[in-house]
């Protein structure tokens, strides 16, 4: 009988520190290596909300020669001087989203998600939240 009391208060002790570790897991921000890029340099001169760009989103998807080699983008923030027409006419940005491989420059809601006045730089690192969170 003590033997069996014994291994229901282990087993009890075992599953009360699962439940705390899988609590603690899903209570932590989510982790997203390499950050999120706010593209503000005309955005809101122009009328629209900055550009969130989720850099680690994309680094998931792509090696970096995809974009910083194939597509032309420098790799500092502020080098780059993309223009909406770039984006219509295929280059940077449009290489993809383009309505076939991810939508297409139309919905403009699904970028410039920034708060207004968010200067342009990377946000976050490896502690951000995920997109959309700025």
């Amino acid at each position: 009988m003590t033997i069996c009391r014994g291994f229901r208060q282990g087993a009890n002790v075992v599953a009360l520190a699962l439940l705390v570790l899988a609590i603690g897991c899903f209570a932590l921000p989510a982790w997203a290596e390499y950050a999120d890029v706010v593209l503000n340099k005309r955005a809101e001169k122009e009328g629209v909300r900055p550009v969130v760009f989720p850099h680690w989103f994309h680094r998931i998807r792509f090696r970096c020669k995809v974009c910083h080699a194939e597509l032309g983008f420098k790799m500092r923030v502020g080098a780059n001087d993309v223009l909406m027409s770039d984006i219509i006419d295929g280059k940077f940005c449009g290489a993809c989203h383009n309505n076939e491989i991810a939508w297409g420059p139309e919905r403009c809601d699904l970028c410039h998600t920034g708060k207004p006045g968010l200067p342009s730089g990377i946000y976050g690192g490896h502690e951000t939240g995920g997109p959309g969170r700025w």
